[in-house]
């Protein structure tokens, strides 16, 4: 079986003070044990890592980066590399969020990234989505292909043993809108599918793949419910740690 996911994709949101506090809180209701048989991961604001690390040490919470630069250093005045997100603890990084495509980033740096996640020993959260004018006009198949297979050209199987993919549907994030659960399935199938042909049925059936897009307690259930969705990449709702709580509950493998 594989265990599913709930991250908490804080974006451009909370001070250190409100990180340090939403990290506490959501900790001290996941004591060891509590959420068993699910993965709980953090995302928060470049600035407050280490600090929402710091609170975390010892649990089994992952932090993660929001972004990276391809390049390892150099002069890249305002890019975080691969080995700057590992040296302050965090073990995942997400890589090819629509936000950063719709502002230019092309699905060949969206490559190069989860290279360097890799490279670094970083786990990527590669991001894939179709705009509503793509989903409209039938294109929703073409599109997040292609983001995955740009994404994983040059990676092998073994090298993406740690992957994640997380299916974001461009109109669904921060709309209030989601798509219905055999919209979401749907693609899900599709991504494990081309997973299947690019290594091998197996590696396929082990890779996580999320569901992201105004993810709420009042959805999370049956949309975890759906066979292939392993989990999600949760925005606004990981803001709030009551919330948070309510999705990773909503986890039908936790309930078992």
């Amino acid at each position: 079986m594989r265990i599913p996911v709930i991250a908490g994709n804080w974006k451009m949101n909370l001070d250190r003070t409100a990180a340090v506090a939403l990290a506490r809180a959501v900790l001290a209701a996941l004591p060891p044990g509590s959420a068993e048989g699910v993965e709980v991961g953090i995302a928060p604001p470049y600035p407050y890592l280490e600090a929402v690390r710091g609170v975390l040490r010892g649990s089994a919470i992952w932090v993660g980066g929001q972004d990276l630069s391809p390049e390892p250093y150099g002069a890249f005045t305002g890019d975080v590399s691969a080995p700057m997100l590992t040296d302050v603890g965090c073990s995942h990084v997400i890589v090819g969020h629509s936000e950063r495509r719709q502002r230019g980033e092309s699905s060949e740096l969206v490559g190069r990234k989860v290279a360097a996640a890799i490279a670094a020993r970083l786990a990527p959260v590669l991001c894939v989505g179709e705009t509503l004018a793509q989903r409209e006009s039938g294109k929703t198949a073409a599109v997040v292909l292609e983001q995955l297979d740009s994404g994983l050209r040059g990676i092998t199987a073994g090298e993406g043993a740690h992957l994640l993919v997380a299916y974001e549907p461009v109109w669904a994030i921060g709309t209030g809108r989601n798509a219905t659960p055999a919209q979401a399935g749907e693609v899900h199938a599709l991504l494990r599918d081309r997973l299947a042909k690019l290594w091998s049925r197996a590696v396929a059936e082990s890779v996580r793949i999320l569901y992201g897009g105004s993810v709420k307690p009042e959805n999370a259930g049956e949309l975890l419910a759906v066979p292939d969705i392993d989990g999600a990449l949760v925005g606004g709702a990981s803001l709030v740690a009551g919330s948070f709580l309510k999705i990773i509950a909503a986890c039908p493998q936790r309930a078992r």
